[in-house]
């Protein structure tokens, strides 16, 4: 069990002081049973009053409304976790589903509803064409299917660092061959579900202590990766960025369908388009102590 501390510091600047409307955060590590959360404090300046709540998919959200004009947003949080995740997970997949494809039971499928969607407009059926493509025999085996269409992902699209806000779509994509990670997990979901899969997506921090990872700036950065749903195991991680199984030296934050609906801050101001002049985000992940497990 590795015992973390992630800083996450982002700065908005202005030419001069704008009304701050209130601004969404999504920067709580989300606890589950190979996540403990220990600590967090959120700082933020100006002085905001913030409210908490939990979304739909029981990410937790805050609300920072503000009072004050301002020339500078800055939103600071630490938090310090216990991390007990296995670099290489064995699944415990249900018989029914060990070979695809496989029929979700009825209350899996009203449950995971929207995850088995496609998202994005894929008018030629490229993606859809391209997720058959991993298909190699009808039955195969379900995990080394989901394990092929992460290797394609992340033989076929370079990764790229991108600063822009948004996300590619998929079929930008595939035709650019190269995007960060949220458009490498974009990718991945979108495929698995043309292939009738239940899948999310997942934003949080990347540990990358070896610094060797894909994505990593230090010993660690924002990221992006995804999950389906596999009746037995549950939700199954991938991160295609770099073609890695399972939760380990990843931290999430918030799960949803879009990777739009979980960015670590959102939100505008009111005030002239050009008092604007520039904005930073700085993430270090580092480790304490490592505590042994139960």
């Amino acid at each position: 069990m590795d015992a973390l501390t992630i800083r996450h510091r982002t700065a908005y600047r202005y030419s001069r002081p704008v009304t701050l409307q209130p601004h969404r955060l999504v920067i709580r590590p989300r606890e589950s049973r190979e996540l403990r959360l220990v600590a967090f404090d959120v700082r933020i300046s100006p002085v905001a009053s913030v409210a908490w709540s939990y979304d739909v998919s029981g990410n937790a959200i805050a609300m920072a409304t503000f009072r004050d004009a301002a020339d500078q947003l800055v939103i600071e949080s630490v938090a310090d976790i216990e991390l007990d995740a296995t670099a290489w997970p064995v699944f415990d997949i249900a018989a029914s589903a060990i070979s695809y494809p496989f029929p979700y039971s009825d209350d899996e499928r009203a449950d995971l509803g929207s995850s088995t969607l496609n998202q994005h407009l894929d008018p030629a059926g490229r993606v859809r064409a391209w997720a058959r493509g991993f298909v190699f025999g009808r039955p195969t085996d379900t995990l080394s299917l989901l394990k092929d269409v992460n290797a394609g992902v992340w033989s076929g699209v370079a990764y790229e660092i991108r600063e822009d806000e948004g996300t590619q779509s998929p079929l930008e994509t595939l035709d650019r061959k190269r995007g960060s990670c949220r458009d490498l997990a974009t990718l991945f979901a979108e495929t698995v579900r043309s292939l009738g899969f239940g899948a999310r997506v997942v934003s949080g921090y990347l540990h990358d202590p070896g610094l060797g990872l894909t994505g990593s700036a230090g010993a660690g950065s924002t990221h992006a990766w995804s999950e389906v749903y596999v009746p037995g195991a549950g939700w199954i991680t991938f991160d295609p960025t770099n073609q890695s199984v399972g939760g380990a030296n990843l931290i999430p934050v918030a799960v949803a369908r879009d990777v739009r609906q979980i960015m670590p801050v959102s939100g505008s101001y009111v005030g002239s388009v050009d008092a604007f002049s520039g904005m930073s985000v700085d993430v270090s992940v580092a480790s304490t102590t490592s505590v042994s497990g139960p």
